[in-house]
């Protein structure tokens, strides 16, 4: 594998640590059994120095908890030392089949919980590891991201806070809005872009796709998400149709303005199959809408692909929308939790993202650059390249 080639290089920063909270522990598991396979096949004379001490292991996993008292307090628990270590701490905050008690009660854990535990295991640390990163893929607070009235930016803060804690670097997938690294100038932010995988998985799970402009088009369901669907367009070689959806700013329903109505700009979209792009699938109204007026318009197959499969209302739309032939297959990622009816679902297809988040943390841990894990336009046509022969 030339990217493990050029990884091998360097000398690592320190010794490899990875924390994976109780909210990403099935991911950090498959993230280290990666890590553990490359690092015992990798040989050099330089494995015996004291640069490479504790290179190959069993497993860089770290046992650490957050053990919650009866008032439902926690703390911040590391069983092990980490004095010295590169530390990658990786958690889900959208993970909500934790739960804990309180009194007697048993909560549901939050957004907000997961951060808490988060800066647990870092005060935990105590300053002792050389360096701290931290992998988010769902950004805390990140659709908190500006101010459009007198209301708090949550994201900002809580992005200041961890690095004033010592954090020094933050990785995240597909952030709602990028711009929000602002917060924190001098120091690393990456917001990191699913597409290659997205595409790998289509191609693998999808084998009659005609990639040319005359049978497909990639779809943006609002102005919001252009850039993503750009790119999409553009590395697979099809046109880009985008709707802006028309609100009714006269009332108020549940914090937000009603949509009215999607309006669509692009071509003809009749008889070619869609692939409608987005950063997270919330309730999926929207999406489901899209594709109502997509087939309105007579278009073919339709996918749905999202970095965020967070389903907040549950899958039966999902499931009459299968049904009625308005969606053809959902792709989201394991990055946030999956239930097992989703997975169970005959039109889902699971986008595995964690021999990815193997490669950014061996990469890293090198001090190696990742520019090219994170501009995987290479990989894409070489992917493309192949399933076309």
């Amino acid at each position: 594998m030339p990217q493990q080639e050029k990884i091998f290089e360097t000398i690592p920063v320190g010794t490899l640590g990875i924390i994976s909270l109780e909210s990403s522990k099935s991911l950090g598991q498959k993230v280290n059994d990666y890590i553990v396979d490359w690092r015992k096949a990798r040989e050099s004379e330089h494995t015996s120095t004291i640069a490479f001490a504790g290179y190959q292991r069993d497993s860089y996993l770290i046992d650490a908890g957050c053990p919650r008292f009866g008032t439902g307090e926690a703390k911040g628990v590391i069983r092990e030392s980490v004095r010295g270590t590169d530390l990658y701490l990786l958690l889900d905050v959208c993970n909500y089949s934790l739960t804990y008690t309180v009194c007697g009660h048993t909560n549901h854990m939050s957004p907000d919980d997961h951060y808490q535990d988060l800066k647990r295991i870092i005060a935990a640390v105590g300053g002792k590891a050389r360096r701290i990163t931290v992998i988010m893929p769902f950004l805390y607070e990140s659709r908190q991201h500006r101010r459009s009235s007198r209301e708090s930016l949550d994201c900002a803060l809580a992005l200041q806070e961890l690095t004033n804690m010592g954090v020094e670097s933050i990785i995240t997938f597909d952030a709602h809005d990028p711009r929000v690294q602002n917060a924190i100038p001098l120091k690393s932010f990456e917001t990191v872009q699913p597409t290659y995988q997205f595409i790998k998985a289509l191609l693998k799970k999808v084998p009659d796709l005609n990639l040319d402009a005359e049978h497909m088009m990639v779809i943006s369901p609002d102005e919001g998400g252009m850039n993503r669907a750009v790119y999409f367009a553009n590395v697979l070689g099809v046109d880009l149709g985008m709707f802006y959806k028309r609100r009714d700013y006269t009332t108020i329903i549940n914090g937000r303005n009603p949509i009215v109505a999607h309006e669509f700009l692009g071509s003809d979209v009749e008889g070619k199959d869609m692939l409608i792009i987005d950063d997270m699938i919330s309730s999926g109204e929207s999406m489901i809408d899209v594709a109502k007026e997509l087939k309105r318009r007579k278009a073919g197959r339709i996918f749905v692909a999202s970095t965020f499969g967070l389903f907040t209302n549950g899958l039966s739309k999902f499931d009459e929308a299968y049904e009625q032939g308005l969606i053809y297959r959902v792709l989201t990622t394991n990055l946030v939790y999956q239930t097992e009816e989703l997975l169970s679902k005959p039109y889902y297809i699971n986008v595995d993202m964690s021999k990815y988040i193997a490669l950014l943390i061996d990469t890293l841990n090198h001090d190696s650059s990742i520019s090219k894990l994170l501009s995987p336009t290479e990989r894409i046509q070489n992917i493309l390249n192949k399933y076309k022969k």
